[in-house]
C-alpha cells in the first residue's frame, strides 16, 4: 500500500512539518503522522480506529514513531494505541494529565455505550498546561482546553511556518466539539478557544480532530459558535 498524500499546508515553508492524515470510520476521526523534512522520525498523533493504515504508512515513509500524543481520551483517539504498541513495543503515550484516567476506563472513554468497552494501555507521561515538549524533532506547547473533555489538551507548533495546531476536538471548520458528554462544559469550551486559539496569527493552520484544516483568522471571521468579539464591534 503506497503512503497518503501529504495534507498541503497554507503558506507552508521548506522548514514547515510534513504532515499525513488517515481518516478512520466509523467517526471520520484524523489520525495524524508529523515528521521533519528529511527526518527519520515521526509523532503519531490520535491513533484512531484504523491503525493498519497508520502503520502502513509510517512504514513505507521509512519512518520510526517516537511517541503517540493524544489531545483528548475519547475512544475514537485512542483506539489504535494497543496495535501500535503491538508493532513498536515501548512506544511511549503521552496525554494530558487530567485526561489520562479514560485510556483504561470504557465509560469514561465513551467506548462502554456503543458496546465495546475498549481500553488502551495506560499513558507513559502526564502533560500539564503550559509545558513544552520536544519529541522526533518537533517541539510543541500543550494547550489545556477543557470542555469536550476535562482534560483535552491542544499542541501548538510556534516555531513552524506557519504556525501549526494539533486541534483535537476543540475547533472545527465553521464548527465546535461537543460538550454535552459527562465531563463536557460549553463555556468553558468557548472560553478556551477565544482566550487560547484566538490570539494566535491569522495564518495558523489548525489540524482538526474531525474534517479538513482550517485557520486562526478564518475562523475568527467565520465561525458562527465562537465568533471574534473584536471584529462584532466593528
Amino acid at each position: 500500500m503506497p503512503s497518503l498524500p501529504l495534507v498541503s499546508i497554507p503558506g507552508a515553508s521548506p522548514d514547515t512539518p510534513l504532515v499525513a492524515r488517515i481518516e478512520s470510520k466509523p467517526f471520520d476521526e484524523n489520525s495524524y503522522v508529523l515528521f521533519r523534512p528529511g527526518a527519520a522520525e515521526c509523532v503519531i498523533i490520535d491513533p484512531g480506529f484504523e491503525p493498519a493504515a497508520i502503520v502502513s504508512d509510517v512504514v513505507q515513509r521509512g519512518l520510526v514513531p517516537r511517541a503517540i500524543l493524544l489531545t483528548h481520551g475519547h475512544s475514537d483517539h485512542i483506539a489504535g494505541n494497543a496495535a501500535l504498541l503491538a508493532r513498536w513495543p515501548g512506544l511511549p503515550i503521552w496525554i494530558g494529565r487530567h485526561d489520562a484516567p479514560k485510556l483504561t476506563d470504557p465509560d469514561g472513554n465513551l467506548s462502554a455505550p456503543f458496546g465495546v468497552r475498549l481500553v488502551s494501555p495506560p499513558a507513559d507521561r502526564l502533560l500539564d498546561d503550559l509545558e513544552t515538549i520536544t519529541v522526533a524533532g518537533l517541539t510543541f506547547e500543550v494547550r489545556e482546553i477543557p470542555g469536550h473533555s476535562r482534560g483535552h489538551v491542544v499542541y501548538v507548533m510556534h516555531a513552524s511556518t506557519p504556525p501549526l495546531v494539533i486541534g483535537g476536538d476543540v475547533l472545527f471548520r465553521g464548527g465546535i466539539g461537543r460538550a454535552d458528554f459527562a465531563d463536557g462544559d460549553p463555556a468553558a469550551l468557548i472560553a478556551g478557544i477565544r482566550n487560547r486559539l484566538y490570539p494566535l496569527a491569522d495564518d495558523a493552520v489548525v489540524l482538526p480532530g474531525h474534517g479538513d484544516l482550517t485557520t486562526i483568522g478564518w475562523e475568527r471571521r467565520h465561525n458562527p459558535f465562537v465568533r471574534d468579539l473584536a471584529a462584532e464591534r466593528h
